[in-house]
């Protein structure tokens, strides 16, 4: 459909730049300027703690809640399964779609999602199939602003040399 270049038009140009050497083919980056993407450091048992930190900060600095995520790439956040077990899987996806609050998922969950703010929460050893995967949708559903939590070593296994460096590892 795009021939030989697909076009990032839904996220900032920082973030494309970001997460552009994970991309499963080449593209262009047509989205406009935004906010440069920030890395969190964090260990893998501390990176919930310190996401939700950064969700917080988020809305402290205004951003409405409706437009921030939280997600995972290992295990689900506590918030996330709590949800899940209290509403099913229809009440869980409806708090997505109805847009009131922060969403909290799992990144292979959340292929073809977005939101204008995302916190990814690298919550593992980055050892397991498809980390690579994870990690690039992960970064790629942010729109306007992305903050990525973890370990400097695992995100670097997982996206790579060029990856950490984009992110200042």
């Amino acid at each position: 459909m795009f021939g030989r270049h697909s076009h990032g038009l839904r996220n900032t140009k920082q973030i494309y730049e970001t997460f552009g050497p994970l991309a499963p083919t080449r593209m262009q980056a047509r989205g406009g300027d935004g906010l440069a993407v920030r890395f969190v450091p964090a260990s893998r048992d501390d990176a919930v703690g310190v996401a939700d930190d950064q969700v917080e900060a988020l809305l402290e600095d205004g951003w409405d809640p409706a437009k921030v995520a939280l997600l995972t790439t290992g295990h689900r956040h506590p918030v996330q399964t709590e949800q899940f077990e209290r509403h099913g899987p229809i009440g869980y996806w409806r708090s997505f779609w109805d847009g009131e609050d922060v969403f909290y998922g799992h990144v292979l969950g959340s292929k073809g999602l977005e939101r204008a703010c995302v916190v990814l929460c690298v919550n593992e050893a980055g050892e397991r199939d498809r980390a690579r995967e994870r990690l690039y949708v992960g970064m790629s559903r942010a729109t306007d602003v992305l903050v990525v939590v973890g370990d400097p070593e695992v995100v670097r296994r997982v996206g790579g040399d060029e990856v950490a460096r984009r992110l200042g590892i």
